[in-house]
């Protein structure tokens, strides 16, 4: 079987490398997809889901280089879940919960140019939390 999933969204924070045993880069970052619709009640509703990518190899070396908290990426692979095949769920300070998904990336498309500041990117709601 096969699956794939594509996530456009804005890093909640600069992403972290670090090296395998066998020496290969691992690079990972919190992903922040926003969705905004009208709700029953007719009034604006905004959705963050985010996602934790795990890159592998050149790309993990190019994604810690180049990306930094703000930058917009879209992200091509698998979701991987926990033992019982589940999202990570947590809960926020304001005691709301939220699920954190694990994607392994194939595919990282930087979609702000190298060097452009968080302050021209799309804005992060993290609803005061960033999960991990």
């Amino acid at each position: 079987m096969f699956h794939t999933i594509i996530i456009i969204g804005n890093l909640g924070k600069d992403p972290e490398m670090r090296y395998s045993p066998n020496g290969s880069a691992v690079t990972s970052f919190s992903l922040a997809s926003n969705r905004t619709y009208k709700g029953n009640d007719g009034q604006q509703v905004k959705e963050t889901t985010w996602f934790r990518i795990t890159v592998w190899g050149n790309q993990a070396e190019s994604c810690n280089q180049y990306l930094k908290k703000g930058s917009k990426v879209l992200v091509e692979g698998r979701l991987t879940s926990d033992e019982k095949g589940s999202p990570r769920v947590f809960q926020r300070k304001d005691g709301t919960y939220g699920a954190s998904f694990e994607v392994t990336a194939q595919t990282v498309r930087f979609l702000s140019s190298i060097g452009e500041s968080a302050d021209h990117t799309e804005e992060v709601d993290d609803g005061g939390d960033i999960p991990f």
